[in-house]
């Protein structure tokens, strides 16, 4: 039984066909982990001893799943790597009916071994980093939790299968930015992620009550399918409100204020969630609704904006930040501006933005653990000005960071090279506004995604120079305790080492005779490379060119010359960039404050109108019947005297209307 996706697969669509062999066996890999969180939960302090090595052994069967799913897709023919599983119906409402389903295909199954073999690799690291907290049974459980979660996102066959992975990944974010809520500040901080999210949340629901709407259906195959029929104002509608959704999960401007305060949450937690796999979840989303921004030019170029402002917002960010983590985050930001810029190029740069994401998703969950490698040998010390010169206490920490650094500097032949320059070539191709060749519009995002790069050369060799170069500035740390710099314990090293070979090797690997963009071709379809408003060997060189010299400028600063350990006092454009382009107070007084002020408002009518109001018909019930009770004397003279004067009354009403 074939099911008719009709997503672009060169001019014909694909269909679906249903799940067999080892695909049939995908539900497993959502449901393993989900059962082994739900039983860590449930039992609690009992598998304290040994409830993280079943987490562990939970996310690895996952990984093994997807595995055996992709070794059967690779036999068969591309127009066969195309399967959807139903498994139950859950929502029948009428005219709307929706299934629990599952939709593996080369975009959902490049995310499935990202997250599980990333994810896997990071429980390990985590057993160790963790092994002195008392909660750590608590907190894999979050981690299995989260891998189910974004199995679920990446897997659905709907766009609402898809929101609830997108909620459970939010909700396991939460949980872990906040795992230690003792302290107040990370308590907050979880707070504000939840919250931003929920902003991009509300994105995701609108798109979906549009397709509910034109479509009356929220299935990927019958959206995706009739979308091109559809007048182009309602899929500009559909694709403005998903780029919402994107820019909340993504942390994409201006939806990305949470991100750096999402660093309070254990390393672990920060590289798996908030580096390698959830925050990618809106480029999937948009990559996905691809057949969407075919019809509306104007959501496709909203895209490519906001994915240019973020990748430059991002860098600039990192440049000015001492806090490792907070660096890192920086980074993530403008590296996921990088592929929405791609994926925001139409069906050319969608390849590139899913190609640069999956190697993404090793170097920079390799930088992460190397931070947490780091911090594990410096006290937890995240201060880029009190390190230096511990290349020689943590080489195997030094090299596998090394090639993190180079990779996302984009160094050939390192991973970053194939994935990261292919955008920003293709960022300075001038066809960006639909049919309308607009050369300037090549030249606007190509110098973009130029000078990002060099920028991102600059503040990731400072990150590097500082903590690993120079003299040392660690005999103390920040609360004068005495510091020992010394190697992480084997299962943090040997996942770093892992992925270091991932972060030199799959990126070329996967480039090798375009083997990921024809990989992905089922899906994303099959589109000619544009030709750019330059030479493609003169964008190379000046992207190297680029490179080189904010790595040297980095070098002469950071390396080669004295580190203050006392943050030099900063006015202008630096004091900006350390108060994150000014991004929390712009929130504050444009939403928070007059959010406040409504709200006070709201209750002050509530209480001075509507309480008001009531508490006042109240008193005067009160009154009148205080009043009338003074009547209530209890003599019968009193009463015998009511009674006359009534009587008066009605002799006297009578005569007057009598004459």
């Amino acid at each position: 039984m074939n099911y008719s996706m009709l997503l672009p697969m060169g001019d014909t669509f694909a269909p679906y066909e249903i799940a067999h062999g080892a695909a049939a066996l995908a539900p497993l890999m959502v449901l393993v982990p989900l059962v082994v969180s739900i039983l860590l939960l449930v039992l609690g302090r009992v598998t304290d001893r040994w409830g993280h090595w079943i987490a562990v052994v939970a996310s690895w069967l996952s990984f093994a799943i997807g595995a055996a799913i992709m070794i059967q897709l690779l036999g068969l023919p591309a127009g066969g790597r195309l399967m959807e599983l139903d498994l139950f119906s859950w929502i029948p409402a009428g005219d709307l009916s929706i299934n629990v389903g599952m939709m593996i295909d080369p975009l959902s199954m490049t995310f499935v071994m990202l997250v599980t073999f990333v994810g896997s690799l990071i429980h390990v690291y985590a057993v160790a980093y963790m092994e002195h907290d008392i909660d750590r049974r608590r907190f894999f459980a979050y981690l299995n939790f989260f891998i189910a979660a974004m199995l679920t996102l990446v897997l659905g066959s709907s766009y609402v299968v898809l929101f609830v992975g997108w909620e459970g990944v939010g909700l396991a974010s939460y949980l872990l930015i906040g795992f230690w809520n003792h302290v107040p500040e990370y308590a907050t901080a979880a707070k504000k992620a939840f919250v931003m999210n929920r902003v991009g949340d509300m994105g995701l629901l609108l798109a979906m009550m549009v397709m509910v709407a034109q479509f009356g259906s929220v299935e990927f195959r019958t959206v995706l399918s009739e979308v091109g029929g559809a007048p182009e104002t309602t899929a500009t509608l559909i694709g403005i409100f998903l780029l919402v959704a994107a820019c909340g999960k993504s942390a994409q401007f201006p939806l990305q204020a949470w991100l750096g305060d999402a660093m309070a949450g254990p390393t672990p937690v920060s590289a798996l969630i908030h580096a390698a796999t959830m925050v990618t979840a809106g480029v999937y989303l948009i990559v996905r609704s691809g057949a969407v921004y075919l019809v509306s030019p104007v959501a496709t170029t909203a895209v490519a904006v906001i994915g240019a402002i973020t990748l430059l917002f991002g860098a600039i960010v990192g440049t000015a930040k001492d806090d490792m983590k907070k660096v890192l985050a920086a980074s993530t930001m403008s590296q996921i501006g990088y592929m929405m810029l791609g994926a925001g190029l139409g069906p050319v740069g969608w390849a590139f933005a899913i190609f640069h994401l999956f190697t993404h998703g090793f170097f920079k969950a390799l930088m992460f653990l190397g931070a947490g490698s780091v911090m594990h040998a410096m006290n937890d010390g995240v201060n880029m000005r009190r390190f230096g010169a511990l290349s020689g206490a943590m080489k195997i920490t030094w090299l596998t960071f090394m090639m993190g650094w180079l990779a996302i500097l984009g160094v050939p032949p390192f991973s970053g090279f194939w994935s990261k320059d292919p955008i920003i070539e293709t960022a300075f191709t001038a066809n960006h506004f639909g049919n309308v060749d607009a050369e300037w519009a090549g030249w606007v995002f190509g110098l973009v995604a130029l000078v990002g790069a060099g920028i991102t050369a600059f503040y990731m060799s400072r990150l590097f120079f500082m903590t690993f170069h120079g003299k040392a500035r660690w005999e103390v740390d920040e609360a004068g305790k005495r510091l020992e710099p010394h190697e992480s314990p084997l299962l943090m090293t040997i996942p770093m080492i892992i992925l270091a070979v991932g972060a030199v090797f799959i990126g070329g690997l996967l480039a090798f005779n375009d083997t990921f963009v024809t990989w992905l071709e089922p899906v994303t379809g099959h589109a000619e490379h544009a030709n750019p408003v330059m030479p493609i060997i003169a964008i190379q060189v000046l992207t190297l060119a680029v490179v080189i010299v904010g790595a040297v400028w980095a070098w002469m600063k950071y390396g080669r010359d004295d580190v203050p350990t006392a943050v030099p006092a900063a006015n202008g454009f630096v004091h900006a960039a350390r108060n994150d382009l000014y991004q929390d107070a712009l929130n504050e007084n444009l939403f928070m404050v007059p959010g406040i002020a409504l709200m006070k408002g709201v209750t002050a009518t509530d209480t001075h109108v509507v309480d008001g109001t009531v508490h006042g018909l109240a008193r005067l019930s009160g009154g009148l019947g205080k009043l009338i009770s003074r009547t209530q004397t209890g003599y019968v003279r009193g009463y015998a005297s009511y009674i006359l004067g009534g009587v008066v009354v009605a002799v006297i009403v009578i005569l007057v209307t009598r004459f």
